[in-house]
């Protein structure tokens, strides 16, 4: 992966950052523009440790902790999908759980992962949703990935994004989403916000650390 050079400036929207947080492992910066907290690049893992970090996790198909984690996703994303839709699971990992609990719902999904499923031709088709779980905290260039995944979406569908939210530097300082090293920016509801503004999105929190993106109908926005 690319690695974000400039620790003073966002990831997401290149505004200037300011020091938010620091732990005996890694310094957190926070944009002053778009409300991104993220770690400088000197902190990241490289490619190999990343997916041996991934490689401890063990989530199956056959896992009912991790059926119940995804429907907290799955739930709200279904309850608003037309029927027979089709979607794009982005990050899906080696067991895409997701992909199968939405496809035994009528609908119809391809998976793509960079460590376990890294098929290209599923990045260049047209989708009525795609859905990401667990993925953007680990972006290292959010914005062009975003900005990639939006132009996979078909006007008036969505872009579904599950992610732990920032709630404020006191609860920051003791979170555990920050223990894991993998995990390098971390969004809030004004970053959301930003992101939705700079789509020309409709924004809606559709559950708890849930988050849907809405295209406009009237253009690929």
């Amino acid at each position: 992966m690319t690695r974000q050079p400039d620790s003073t400036r966002c990831p997401l929207c290149r505004g200037a950052a300011q020091p938010y947080h620091q732990d005996k492992f890694r310094s957190y910066n926070q944009c002053a523009e778009c409300a991104l907290v993220f770690v400088p690049s000197d902190f990241w893992l490289s490619g190999d440790d990343e997916k041996a970090y991934y490689d401890l996790h063990e989530n199956s198909e056959s896992d009912a902790g991790y059926r119940k984690f995804l429907n907290r996703c799955a739930e709200p994303l279904l309850a608003v999908l037309p029927p027979h839709a089709s979607g794009l699971d982005f990050g899906c990992g080696p067991a895409p759980l997701l992909a199968q609990m939405l496809s035994d719902a009528g609908h119809s999904v391809s998976v793509y992962d960079h460590f376990y499923c890294n098929d290209a031709a599923t990045l260049e088709g047209q989708y009525d949703f795609v859905v990401s779980t667990e993925v953007v905290e680990h972006l290292t260039q959010p914005r062009v990935e975003l900005e990639r995944l939006w132009g996979l979406i078909k006007p008036g569908g969505l872009l579904a994004l599950m992610t732990k939210l920032v709630i404020s530097r006191e609860r920051f300082a003791n979170w555990h989403y920050i223990r894991d090293p993998t995990h390098i920016i971390f969004f809030s509801e004004t970053t959301f916000r930003w992101l939705a503004a700079a789509f020309g999105a409709g924004l809606e929190f559709a559950a708890p650390d849930v988050v849907f993106l809405r295209k406009p109908k009237s253009h690929e926005g």
